[in-house]
C-alpha cells in the first residue's frame, strides 16, 4: 500500500494549492492542471480559448 505522501502532486492553476494524483486521473496526470471542477470552471477567460 503507498502513502498518501509518496504520491506525484502538482499545484493547481487556479487557486495554486497543491493537489495530489488520484487514481481517475492515471491516464491523463499529464493534462491535469486543476484540482477540482470550481477550480477548472474558473478559470481565466484567456485560458478557455476565447478570442
Amino acid at each position: 500500500m503507498r502513502l498518501k505522501a509518496d504520491l506525484p502532486s502538482k499545484l493547481c492553476a487556479a487557486c495554486g494549492r497543491p493537489f495530489s494524483w488520484r487514481k481517475k486521473w492515471a491516464r491523463d496526470w499529464d493534462q491535469v492542471r486543476y484540482c477540482s471542477d470550481r477550480c477548472r470552471s474558473a478559470r481565466p477567460e484567456a485560458a478557455k480559448g476565447a478570442p
